[in-house]
């Protein structure tokens, strides 16, 4: 093979960050030695300027409808223009024919839309920004989309989640292709401290939730955050809340979306997880502080919802390891 050929899509009122995350990693790979070397250009119908979201305008290199595979890899980006392009048959029609021709497809952010408005997602798993990821499962019932991780690869389809979660995705096709030695080179070349695994949330359920408008609900979620060592069954909980297990459970499935149960063992994983990528102590010593009990029972939880270890978590996330010692990206798919 001569060249990887990749081809990115872009549209009016795409994501300037979507498009440059790809194209200068890859970029970043071909100075770093990559051998095939990638050949990127950025595709758009009738060959004509884009204006980004940002109001940027950018050239493209080839007209949508003159580009012909083969191809490695095709790459739809996403961005606020991203439903007109979803509804726009001539773009849906040259990313149905050009997937066809690439030996992988993949999409940044709510790209996604625009591969499931293809017909590509379809029976698939799939990702996309969190923000958007109800809206755009809604109108494609045939795909199963997981707003939770980074990226997701089912088959030769690889779907990614929000704006600059498309370096994560990039790296780990360049660790597909050229070895985890070449894409640690690029992430430091980029100054990317680490290079998370796939798997990993998008977002915190500590970030990301609003307040909890119900008083009592929001006083025992607050116990939780507080005390993630001791006592938090059901049981417990209720009576601290004064209110029965039955009770309890109905109101935080009504104000926070899970039940008290599902609540806390998210919030100890999301705890053991910080103290794993932010400080040295040891996987026991973390497991009793969040809770778990033992390391054996940290481990099981980290592999049903990381699908990777602790030890493993922490060589990929550590922000006191050496960069150059990073682990590379995995894009297996999460445990629910």
């Amino acid at each position: 093979m001569a060249e990887r050929r990749v081809v990115v899509i872009g549209y009016d009122a795409a994501e300037l960050l979507d498009i440059a995350c790809v194209t200068t990693a890859l970029e970043a790979a071909n100075w770093q030695g990559a051998t095939p070397a990638y050949r990127v250009s950025l595709a758009a119908t009738g060959g004509r300027p884009i204006t980004c979201g940002t109001g940027l305008t950018l050239q493209v290199q080839e007209s949508l409808e003159r580009v012909l595979g083969p191809l490695d890899t095709l790459v739809v980006v996403g961005g606020i223009g991203h439903e007109a392009a979803a509804g726009d048959r001539l773009i849906l029609g040259h990313v149905r024919r050009l997937a066809r021709e690439s030996r992988r497809t993949a999409s940044v952010c709510t790209g996604a839309g625009i591969l499931a408005a293809a017909g590509l997602l379809d029976g698939r798993r799939a990702t996309t920004h969190w923000q958007w990821a109800d809206a755009i499962a809604a109108r494609n019932p045939d795909v199963v989309f997981d707003p939770g991780p980074i990226f997701i690869r089912d088959g030769n389809t690889i779907t990614s989640a929000g704006v600059t979660s498309a370096l994560d995705l990039t790296l780990a096709l360049i660790e597909e292709d050229h070895g985890p030695e070449l894409a640690r080179r690029v992430a430091r070349n980029l100054v990317i401290y680490m290079q998370r695994p796939g798997n990993q949330a998008q977002m915190s359920m500590f970030t990301t939730a609003p307040p909890v408008a119900d008083g009592l609900v929001r006083r025992i979620v607050d116990h939780i955050k507080g005390d993630l060592s001791g006592d938090l069954s059901t049981t417990t909980l209720s009576a601290a809340a004064g209110v029965s297990e039955r009770h309890l459970t109905r109101l935080f499935l009504r104000h926070v979306g899970r039940t008290p149960g599902r609540f806390v063992r998210q919030a100890r994983i999301e705890a053991a997880a910080h103290l794993l990528a932010g400080t040295s102590l040891p996987v026991a010593v973390v497991a009793a502080r969040c809770g778990f009990g033992t390391a054996e029972t940290l481990r099981q939880a980290f592999v049903d919802r990381y699908g990777i270890p602790p030890s493993r978590y922490r060589s990929v996330n550590s922000s006191t390891s050496v960069s150059g010692n990073t682990a590379a990206a995995t894009m297996s798919s999460p445990g629910t």
